[in-house]
């Protein structure tokens, strides 16, 4: 694979504000979402503003995981599975993850 989609991958965690004010990283860091190995975040709280937060960036995510499958010549899941393991390792403490088992659990 070519360092673009290294770097395009990386540029998925710095994907934040939105126009109600909350931003990925307060989401994360309030236990409103957490991240999952299939590439996309998931919604801990089922209120309006992590519903939209949720709905926006995972669209954003489906963007630029389709356009670095389209550059790279590999399937987007591929794509996106990378990033669900390197977002899921880099989740900071205190912030949830969906393990294997379908579980969330606290870094």
């Amino acid at each position: 694979m070519k360092l673009t989609v290294k770097s395009c991958l990386l540029a998925l965690v710095m994907v934040s504000p939105l126009a109600f004010g909350l931003t990925l990283d307060e989401a994360r860091q309030q236990g409103r979402v957490g991240e999952t190995l299939s590439g996309y975040i998931a919604p801990l709280k089922q209120d309006s503003d992590t519903q939209a937060l949720v709905k926006q960036i995972n669209a954003a995510r489906a963007e630029s995981y389709q356009a670095l499958a389209d550059s790279n010549n590999i399937a987007v899941d591929d794509v996106a599975r990378m990033a669900g393991q390197k977002l899921v390792a880099r989740a900071q403490p205190g912030e949830y993850v969906r393990g294997i088992n379908g579980k969330w659990l606290r870094k």
